[in-house]
C-alpha cells in the first residue's frame, strides 16, 4: 500500500452529534494528502479536479463526515447532487457507512421533484401533474400534426432535441438563432424552422394532455425560486452546504436551480473532470467547471491526481491518448484543467493492442481473451467489453453465447425490471412476513430456501439463454444475501429493504457474467479487465463527429474507456467489417504514435504496420521497441528492465555467450511490468520455457525482489535513487 494510500478509518472519539461517527483525526488519517486538503476546506467555495480513478467519491463524503465530525456541518442541511440515481445512492451508502445521518444525496430531478412535490400545493396550487416518462409519444405526436414523415430514430433523435433545447434553456423561436450560433445539426436533415415548430408543437401536445416531462421538473422549481422569495429562503434555510458531483455534465439549467438553492451564499463544492466531458450533446457543459474560480471569487481548486484504480502501464496510456504529444520523451500537453495521472498501484501487464480481419474474428478474440483472463482467475464479473456504438454489441453477444459464457448488456432491460426478480422480491418478502417460524436466521440460507421456489439451484443450468438469464438474476440476489449476512448479521427483512433501497436507486448486484456496455454508459464504472473493440476511424471517433470539439468530444470517451480498467486493457481494431469484405480500416487517430502498427504512416490500415516493421534493421527495431517501452511505463519499471538487462550482460559475459540466448529484451521487459515474485508466475511469462525456469528462475526472482526492496527504501541496486523518480 502507497504511503498515503486511503485507509479505513478507526471509529473512535466520535464526534459532536454524532455517534458511531468516526473522530476527526481518523477521518482525515484515511486520506491521502490531497483529500485530505479537500475534507479540510469546510468553508467557502471548493473546486475539485479529480481525475480518474484518484478517489473523489472517498474525498467528498470523507470531507461531509469530518464537517459532521468537528461541528461544523449539520447532517440535516447538507446536500449532495450527482447526476444517476446509482451514484446517488452510491454516496449514500458511504456517508451511513462513516456514521452520517441525515444528509442528503440526490440527483438534480430528485431532489427538484422533492421540492416542486412538497411546494406545488402552495406555489401554484392543486395537485401537482403526473410526469411523462417517455418523451417519444408527444414528439410523435408534434410531428405527426406538423405532416411530418417520422420512423422511430427520427423520434429518438427528436426527443433529444427537446431535451438539449430545454436544458439549454432555448425556447422554441429562439432554437434556429442558437442551433446556428453553436453550429449545431438538426436532426433528421430538418431545417431548424421546423425543429422550432416540433418544439412549440411538443409543449402544447404536453399541455393538452396535463403532464409534465423531466426538464419542466427543474424548469418549475426554477420558477417556483424566482417568484416565491419566502419558499426560496425556507430551502436556503434548509439546506446550508452543498456539493455537486461530475460537474463538468452540468447543464445551464441545473446550474440556474444550483444558483438559486445557494442566493448569495458560496458553501459550495464541486467536482469534476474535464477530460471526462463527453455528454456535451445534450446540453452538459465542462464551462462552469473551468471558470469555476471566476464565477466565484475566492474559491480555491485542489488536484486530485493520485490514481488508485489502475496500474502504470494504463495510467500512462491514459495520459498520452489525452495528450495532444503522443511520443514519450517530453512532458504532455494536456487539455486546459486535465489532470495528469500518477499511478499509485505496482505494475502490471503490458496494455495490448490486437487487430483482426473482420469484426467476426474481433468477435472470437474477445471469447479468447475472456478465456484466458477466467484461467487465471478473473471474475467474469470483473470483466468488461467495451464500444462505441450499441450496434457493435450484436457480434460479440453471438459469440460469447455460442461459447457458453455468460454476459449482461449494460443499458437492456434493468435489472429490477426482470419479471423473475420482481417475483423473487415478492417471495422474500412474503416469506419475512408469515414464515418466521421456518426460517433460520442466516440470510444466505433463508435466501436459497425461498428462491429455490422460484427456480434457483446450487449449480447453474449449463446452456446459455433465457433459462440460464434468469438463475443468474436469482443468484446474484442470493449472493447479496450472503454478502448481506457477512457484514451485518442481516435477516430476511433487510435483504428486502436492501433490495428495495438499490431498486430505488438502479443499484442492481452483481451479475456473473462479462459486461457489455458502450463506452457512454461504462461512465463511473470500473472493472479488473477492458476489452476495448473497434478502435478504428469511423467509430472512435464516430463517423459523424465533425469538428474540433466533437472530435476532441471523441478523444474523452476513448479516455473514459481506458480508464475503466485496473489491470488488464486489450485495445482491438478490425481491418473490415465482414468477413471477405474490404480491409479498408485503420486504427483510431487517437492511437497516432502508440498503435504498435504507427509506421505506415497516417493512411494504414488496421495491423498492416507489421510488414513495415519487418523492412527496418534489427538495430532500427530495437530502438523503436525501447523508445515504445519508456514512453508505456513508468521510471520504476523501465529502471527495473535496465536491472534485469544488467544482470543478464553478467550472465553472459561468465557463460561467454550472446546475451540474447540468455533472455532477449521482449522477455526482460515483460518480467519489468509483471514483477513476478515466484516460479509458477514466471513460468506464465512467453519466452520463458522449462529448462531457462530451471537454469535462470531463481536468480531473475532474486534481482526483482533486491530492486523492489531498494526502490522501497530510497535506492536501488543500479545506484538510482528517489529524486529520478521526481
Amino acid at each position: 500500500m502507497s504511503e498515503h494510500a486511503p485507509r479505513p478509518p478507526a471509529r473512535t472519539r466520535p464526534g459532536p452529534g454524532a455517534p458511531g461517527l468516526p473522530g476527526p483525526a481518523a477521518l482525515l488519517d484515511a486520506l491521502d494528502p490531497d483529500q485530505r486538503q479537500v475534507a479540510e476546506h469546510l468553508e467557502g467555495a471548493l473546486c475539485v479536479l479529480a481525475g480518474a480513478g484518484t478517489g473523489k467519491t472517498r474525498a467528498i463524503t470523507y470531507r461531509i463526515a469530518y464537517g459532521v465530525a468537528v461541528g461544523a456541518y449539520q447532517p440535516t442541511q447538507v446536500l449532495a447532487v450527482t447526476f444517476t440515481a446509482r451514484a446517488a445512492g452510491e454516496m449514500r451508502s458511504r456517508l451511513a457507512d462513516l456514521g452520517v445521518v441525515g444528509a442528503q444525496a440526490r440527483t438534480f430531478h430528485s431532489a427538484a421533484l422533492r421540492q416542486l412535490t412538497y411546494f406545488w400545493p402552495t406555489a401554484i396550487g392543486g395537485r401537482r401533474p403526473e410526469i411523462e416518462t417517455f418523451k417519444g409519444r408527444l414528439v410523435g405526436i408534434a410531428a405527426h400534426r406538423l405532416g411530418l414523415s417520422t420512423d422511430r430514430a427520427l423520434i429518438r433523435d427528436l426527443s433529444a432535441e427537446v431535451e438539449w433545447a430545454k436544458v439549454t434553456m432555448t425556447l422554441p423561436e429562439d432554437y434556429a438563432q442558437q442551433a446556428a450560433a453553436l453550429r449545431r445539426e438538426p436532426p433528421g436533415g430538418l431545417e431548424p424552422a421546423t425543429v422550432a415548430q416540433v418544439l412549440a408543437a411538443y409543449e402544447e401536445a404536453k399541455t393538452e394532455r396535463g403532464v409534465i416531462d423531466f426538464e419542466d421538473v427543474l424548469l418549475l422549481m426554477v420558477g417556483v425560486l424566482l417568484d416565491r422569495e419566502d419558499i426560496a429562503d425556507q430551502v436556503r434555510g434548509q439546506y446550508k452546504h452543498f456539493v455537486v458531483d461530475e460537474y463538468q455534465d452540468v447543464s445551464p439549467l441545473q446550474q440556474r436551480l444550483l444558483d438559486l438553492w445557494l442566493g448569495r451564499r458560496r458553501q459550495l463544492c464541486v467536482v469534476g473532470d474535464v477530460s471526462q466531458t463527453i455528454y456535451s450533446f445534450t446540453g452538459a457543459t465542462p464551462d462552469f467547471l473551468t471558470g469555476f474560480a471566476s464565477r466565484y471569487s475566492g474559491a480555491r481548486t485542489i488536484r486530485l491526481s493520485r490514481d488508485y484504480r489502475s496500474t502504470p502501464q494504463i495510467v500512462s496510456l491514459a495520459n498520452r491518448v489525452l495528450s495532444r504529444s503522443r511520443r514519450g520523451g517530453g512532458a504532455l500537453t494536456l487539455p486546459a484543467g486535465a489532470v495528469e495521472l500518477v499511478a499509485q498501484r505496482p505494475g502490471g501487464p503490458a496494455v495490448r493492442f490486437e487487430t483482426y480481419d473482420d469484426d467476426v474474428a474481433e468477435a472470437a478474440g474477445v471469447v479468447g481473451h475472456v478465456e484466458r483472463l477466467r484461467a487465471r482467475g478473473v471474475l467474469l464479473s470483473g470483466i468488461a467489453v467495451l464500444y462505441r456504438t450499441n450496434s457493435q454489441s450484436e457480434v460479440i453477444e453471438r459469440a460469447l453465447a455460442d461459447a457458453g459464457i455468460g454476459y449482461l448488456v449494460r443499458g437492456g432491460e434493468r435489472f429490477f425490471e426482470r419479471d423473475e426478480v420482481k417475483r423473487a422480491v415478492v417471495m422474500l418478502r412474503a416469506a419475512a412476513r408469515t414464515e418466521r417460524a421456518d426460517l433460520t436466521g442466516d440470510v444466505g440460507l433463508d435466501a436459497r430456501m425461498v428462491l429455490g421456489r422460484e427456480g434457483w439451484s446450487e449449480r447453474p443450468p449449463a446452456p446459455r439463454g433465457a433459462v440460464r438469464e434468469r438463475w443468474d438474476s436469482l443468484n446474484a440476489i442470493v449472493e447479496l444475501a450472503d454478502e448481506l449476512g457477512a457484514r451485518r448479521g442481516a435477516d430476511l427483512d433487510a435483504l428486502v429493504a436492501e433490495l428495495g433501497e438499490r431498486a430505488a436507486a438502479q443499484n442492481a448486484p452483481t451479475v456473473e457474467g462479462v459486461t457489455l456496455s458502450s463506452l457512454h454508459a461504462a461512465k463511473g464504472l470500473e472493472w479488473d479487465a477492458v476489452l476495448l473493440v473497434g478502435a478504428s476511424e469511423g467509430l472512435l471517433p464516430i463517423s459523424l463527429a465533425e469538428g474540433h470539439a466533437a472530435i476532441e468530444e471523441e478523444r474523452r470517451l476513448l479516455y473514459v474507456g481506458v480508464t475503466r480498467a485496473r489491470e488488464h486493457l486489450v485495445i482491438s481494431c478490425a481491418r473490415a467489417r465482414n468477413p471477405g469484405g474490404r480491409a479498408s480500416r485503420r486504427p483510431s487517430r487517437f492511437l497516432d504514435g502508440i498503435w504498435p502498427a504507427d509506421e505506415a504512416g497516417p493512411d494504414r490500415q488496421c495491423g498492416r504496420g507489421a510488414s513495415s516493421r519487418a523492412s527496418q534493421s534489427p538495430r532500427a527495431r530495437a530502438r523503436r521497441a525501447a523508445a515504445e517501452f519508456e514512453a508505456d511505463n513508468d521510471p520504476v519499471t523501465v529502471a527495473l528492465f535496465e536491472a534485469l538487462r544488467a544482470w543478464r550482460a553478467q550472465v553472459a559475459k561468465e557463460r561467454s555467450r550472446p546475451a540474447y540466448t540468455v533472455f532477449p529484451d521482449t522477455t526482460l521487459r515483460s518480467v519489468a511490468v509483471v514483477r513476478p515474485s515466484v516460479l509458477p508466475q514466471l513460468s506464465l511469462i512467453r519466452g520463458i520455457g522449462a529448462v531457462k525456469l530451471q537454469e535462470y528462475g531463481a536468480d531473475v526472482l532474486r534481482v526483482v525482489r533486491e530492486f523492489q526492496e531498494a526502490d522501497s527504501a530510497g535506492g536501488r541496486p543500479d545506484g538510482a535513487g528517489a529524486a529520478d523518480r521526481e
